[in-house]
């Protein structure tokens, strides 16, 4: 695209459709449906919906993200960047980044450790409790079986990670838009 030429209104909308995209799937996974899945669904099968719906969340998210970066690098060249565009560019390879490290290792390990800790519960007749909150029997498991002690401490350390990579993309997108709305007029 020449650099004098504006992005056409179609591009403009495309780029505006997939960041807001994003945005509102992080906004709705994040902070809506794990708090009332989680709060009213027995834990087992908030997990694997859970399982099923973050691989699709994760990929969608990534495609989103690279989709932006794409079609912002396509719309600014680099030899005419500016400081503030230059900072755009970068936001936008952080969340490509990001959300793939999310979508190809922590959350599919996350899932799959999950499902192994999923078995050893049901071995003990346990994982039907409703609620987000750890119960008491799930804690005594972890004192009495040494591998699931183990599982849970992997765990707790993967899903941090992919919370992590989840919150860095949405400060991403939360800047991208701010900066979307500060350059309405040019992309």
């Amino acid at each position: 695209m020449p650099a004098d030429a504006e992005p056409s209104t179609v591009v403009k909308a495309l780029h505006l459709a997939f960041l807001s995209t994003f945005w509102g799937m992080q906004i709705w996974v994040t902070f809506i449906s794990s708090f009332v899945m989680g709060s009213n669904l027995p834990q087992h099968t908030f997990g694997f919906i859970q399982s099923c719906l973050f691989p699709y969340y994760f990929h969608i998210g990534s495609a989103c993200a690279f989709i932006n970066l794409t079609i912002f690098a396509m719309c600014h060249p680099s030899k005419l960047l500016n400081e503030e565009e230059t900072m755009q560019i970068t936001v936008f390879f952080v969340c490509v980044s990001v959300a793939a490290l999310n979508a190809q290792w922590f959350g599919q390990v996350t899932s799959d450790i999950m499902a192994e800790m999923h078995l050893i519960e049901q071995s003990y007749g346990l994982g039907e409790d409703v609620g987000l909150f750890l119960n008491k029997s799930l804690v005594q498991l972890r004192e009495l079986d040494s591998a699931y002690k183990e599982l849970a401490h992997k765990l707790k350390i993967y899903q941090g990670f992919s919370s992590l990579c989840n919150l860095c993309c949405m400060a991403c997108n939360g800047l991208s838009l701010y900066y979307m709305a500060a350059h309405l007029s040019t992309l």
